[in-house]
């Protein structure tokens, strides 16, 4: 059995190779952006429901006030 020696890449190899990792790089940046786009639309979504969330605790709060006040002015007038 005669043993081949390996062939070294040529030039156009090399280029070929250059080529494959230039558009493979220009893909995982374009999906780097695409997720940072959807990061950001998600962080304003976010940032709404907390703002929603402290204004419906706000108006429990307010609400349960109101109705200990009226409870409280009710019950003292009656007597």
């Amino acid at each position: 059995m005669i043993a081949t020696p390996p062939t070294e890449p040529t030039l156009t190899d090399v280029i070929e190779k250059l080529d494959t990792l230039s558009s493979r790089v220009d893909h995982l940046s374009t999906r780097v952006d695409n997720l940072a786009t959807d990061v950001e639309k998600f962080n304003d979504r976010f940032s709404n429901y907390q703002q929603a969330t402290q204004w419906v605790v706000q108006l429990a709060f307010t609400l349960i006030a109101s109705a200990t006040i009226t409870v409280i002015i009710t019950s003292v007038l009656r007597r």
